[in-house]
């Protein structure tokens, strides 16, 4: 593993472990400024509009996993496919479950950083 893939990996590992505290300021760090997230059934969208829905979540836990399936270096640009795992429990509600993959683009950054610079999140509801 270069160490490249091991910065890569370790920022997924970081964002998960922020999302499991509630550290929202960890998790946007791990964002390129002009980050685009696309999910089902919204217009994409980028870092603002992901930390107001994060905000909007209030005490929300989040918890889950994230199985790297693959991962490729393109220069300072790389990609992985993950499969995730994640259960969103708000206080005194039901938890909701979802499951599936993402396709993420990283970019390395001027400071070194590896960064989410694009993210297609294909995450469904699981019974």
């Amino acid at each position: 593993m270069t160490g490249d893939e091991a910065s890569i990996r370790q920022v997924v590992e970081t964002w998960m472990t922020a999302s499991r505290k509630g550290d929202l300021e960890t998790v946007l760090g791990l964002m390129a400024d002009d980050v685009v997230f696309m999910v089902p059934g919204k217009e994409p969208f980028g870092k603002e509009a992901f930390a107001a829905a994060s905000k909007g979540m209030g005490e929300t836990k989040i918890d889950g996993v994230s199985e790297i399936v693959e991962l490729k270096l393109l220069g300072d640009w790389a990609y992985i496919r993950n499969r995730i795992e994640m259960t969103a429990t708000p206080p005194g509600g039901e938890a909701v479950r979802r499951s599936g993959y993402t396709l993420t683009l990283l970019r390395k950054e001027g400071d070194g950083r590896w960064r989410l610079a694009r993210d297609a999140n294909l995450l469904a509801a699981k019974v």
